[in-house]
């Protein structure tokens, strides 16, 4: 078997004419969040102990074929030790890939409302997340960064489902907006 390639974008393929070829095999990164409330209608932000800005439970797609609403449930419960049991998907946002960040797909789901209860046995993993809130999502909006800040109020509210491409709404061939 021949050794793969150093390019970690490419695959050796065998097939049964061709022999062995390498193909590019375009790699998206691809992270799932969830909007969480309470009955007070506030959201529940976390703030990371490795990021300046605050942010809603979520985090990477494994690459093991974890599906955007199976990475969501999981993020929120390793980041806030809730089981979310119900979500909607709201948004898609692309991030076009920049110097240093390589941008991706990024899935938000709206799970509703959890109860006090639940809410009140919050644990987060000190080592990732320092702290969180329930606030108002006037506030919470001020707490995020620019994508997700623009994400999470494009689909709070929104009639439908959001696709946005850097956070932002995209204009269709018409010229009417989309999101």
């Amino acid at each position: 078997m021949p050794e793969a390639p150093d390019d970690a974008h490419a695959v050796v393929v065998t097939g049964p004419v061709t022999g062995d070829t390498t193909v590019e095999v375009p790699r998206v990164p691809a992270s799932a969040g969830a909007l969480v409330f309470d009955r007070l209608g506030r959201l529940l932000v976390l703030k990371p102990t490795y990021k300046s800005a605050w942010t809603v439970p979520g985090g990477q797609m494994e690459a093991d074929g974890e599906t955007p609403w199976e990475a969501c449930r999981r993020e929120v419960r390793e980041e806030s030790g809730l089981a979310v049991d119900a979500g909607r998907l709201v948004c898609v946002d692309f991030l076009r890939p920049r110097p240093g960040k390589p941008g991706g797909m990024r899935f938000l789901f709206d799970c509703g409302v959890v109860d006090d209860r639940a809410l009140g046995a919050v644990v987060v993993p000190a080592d990732e997340i320092s702290e969180y809130r329930l606030v108002p999502v006037e506030e919470a909006l001020s707490m995020l960064s620019g994508p997700l800040r623009r994400r999470v109020g494009a689909s709070i509210g929104a009639s439908g489902f959001v696709y946005l491409e850097d956070g932002r709404p995209v204009a269709r061939a018409d010229g009417e907006e989309v999101g």
